[in-house]
Formats: C-alpha cells, structure tokens, sequence
C-alpha cells in the first residue's frame, strides 16, 4: 500500500500524521491494563503497609473481593463506553490477526503463571503459609494477565509479523 493511502485512512480515523489509530481490542487492552495497574497496586501495596489482609485470610478475602469487583465493573462500564464509541465495523468478530495477538499474548502470560506457580506450589510452603501465600498467588495471576494484556498493546502498536 502507498505511504498516501496509508496517511488517508490514519486522517479518516483521526489519527495525526504518523501515528496508527488504536482500534476497539488495542482500546479494551489499555482499558485493562490501567484498570488492573490500578486495582491491584491499591491491593498489594496495602498488603505491603501492613494491612491485615496480608497476614489474615478472612480480611484478604474482603480485600481481594473489592479490588476484584472495582476492577470488574471499571473494565465493563469502560468497555461499554467505548463499545458506544466505536463503529460498528471495529467492533466486529475478530479476524485471524486478532486471534493471533490473542494467542500470542495468552503465550507469554501462561510462562509467567507457570514461574509464580511453581514458586508458591515448590517453594513457598517450606517458608511462608495462609495469607501470605495465597496473595503471592494472586500477585502471579495479576502479573500473568499484566503480561498478556501488554504483549498484546505491544502486538497492534508494532504490528503482528506473525
């Protein structure tokens, strides 16, 4: 494709000279990371100032379950805002590069849950207990998503070469 096509259709999105125009899924991907960044660096730095819930189950459970839930509802009204942005056209199934940013991510995030896993599975029971230990399993699921939601920006900034 021509460099003037290709500047036609960025100015059509409304992108500025030289910069690609985000699509819907590069949107809800931000959406998601700032959202989970957000949620869960509230969570975990409590936990590093000493709040309960890093030494008790049941006020970790309280925790956890209101971080989980603002974040829950953040990325579902976001995404229905920007559902109610976006053209029908970008909003359609997902084609087979999208499928592949998707696999491509789910990838890279899953060796990262399999690391944390197997830290607080082989690891951590000879050193740590209760609390401490289910929130250094919550710490690899939270980072595995990161990775996955990030790998998956970085996909459609850079484009997918697959």
């Amino acid at each position: 494709m021509s460099p003037a096509i290709l500047e036609s259709a960025r100015r059509l999105a409304g992108a500025e000279p030289g910069e690609l125009p985000m699509n819907f899924r590069e949107k809800t991907a931000w959406l998601n990371v700032i959202a989970m960044a957000a949620a869960y660096t509230l969570y975990f730095g409590l936990l590093l100032s000493g709040h309960p819930a890093g030494r008790e189950v049941f006020p970790m459970l309280w925790l956890f379950g209101s971080v989980a839930v603002a974040h829950a509802v953040t990325v579902i009204v976001g995404t229905i805002i920007l559902s109610a942005q976006a053209p029908k056209s970008e909003r359609a199934r997902a084609d087979e590069r999208d499928r592949a940013i998707r696999r491509r991510g789910a990838a890279a995030a899953y060796y990262v849950l399999l690391v944390g896993m197997m830290v607080v599975g082989v690891y951590m029971p000879f050193v740590e207990s209760g609390a401490a230990l289910a929130n250094c399993g919550l710490l690899a699921i939270v980072l595995a998503e990161l990775v996955n939601s990030v790998v998956v920006l970085m996909s459609y900034r850079r484009g997918w070469h697959g």
